[in-house]
């Protein structure tokens, strides 16, 4: 037997609720619409399954004294968003809680302001990309891309983590100058530290340069890092790999 789909009791079924103020009736959309309309948007924005639980409200900043102005910048930047639409890129090292700030963006756009955005792994968009180039998958590069370049906010998880090669190099180039070009706003995650290239470094010896730790500029071109400097407002974190914390804790 068939059960009758619950009723909004404000909108009776029509998605608009009546608002009287003295002599002034009119009407607006209903809550209940509303959260259809997120709901939808949260299961377009891709948010994968270990990072569903991330809220902003629910970020811990006590492992380390820069975490506390990363929660504020993220929290400031969905109260200013789409006034202000310059982007985030959290630096940091593995594990300090960059794509936990991220994806707590991406939900408190969602669920506040009904904003779409998507949530894309940089290795794994690179990798599906590669895909397609093969004759049997049915998927093409551009259809993987439309969504890349036209979600009004996307986060671009672990910059710079696939190995460089021009054809990376000029991938990442296409999809930041599309999006800065149609003025959208990115939000970014890398391990690499926001440093420049080893050839941009002129004081630097070549033996140091060879024993030093690859840079952002390294990874994705000094030309690319300088893009996100225009795209973006940088937010360094610092501290322990929470997991590794978490995970010695539970063996105590």
């Amino acid at each position: 037997m068939k059960v009758a789909a619950e009723v909004c009791p404000k909108c009776e079924g029509t998605g608009w609720r009546p608002v009287t103020n003295g002599t002034d009736r009119r009407v607006t959309r209903c809550d209940c619409r509303l959260q259809e309309r997120s709901q939808t948007l949260l299961a377009a924005a891709r948010i994968p399954k270990r990072y569903e639980h991330c809220e902003l409200s629910e970020f811990d900043t006590h492992f380390h004294p820069s975490l506390g102005p990363a929660l504020l910048a993220a929290t400031k930047f969905v109260e200013e968003y789409p006034l202000e639409k310059t982007g985030l890129m959290f630096v940091g090292s593995l594990g300090v809680g960059k794509t936990h700030l991220a994806v707590g963006v991406v939900k408190a756009l969602i669920l506040k302001k009904g904003i779409p955005c998507l949530f894309v792994d940089y290795r794994e968009l690179l990798k599906q990309i590669q895909n397609s180039y093969n004759d049997s998958v049915q998927v093409t590069e551009l259809e993987l891309l439309r969504p890349v370049f036209e979600t009004d906010v996307l986060v671009l998880d672990e910059l710079g983590v696939m190995k460089p090669t021009e054809w990376v190099w000029d991938t990442v180039s296409l999809i930041l100058n599309a999006r800065f070009n149609d003025n959208r706003t990115t939000v970014i995650t890398t391990n690499f530290d926001d440093e420049p290239a080893a050839g941009v470094v002129r004081s630097i010896s070549p033996a140091r340069a060879a024993a030093r730790s690859e840079t952002l500029g390294d990874r994705i071109t000094e030309r690319m890092r300088s893009r996100l400097h225009e795209m973006c407002r940088v937010v360094k974190m610092d501290g322990e790999d929470f997991r590794q914390k978490f995970r010695s804790a539970s063996f105590r």
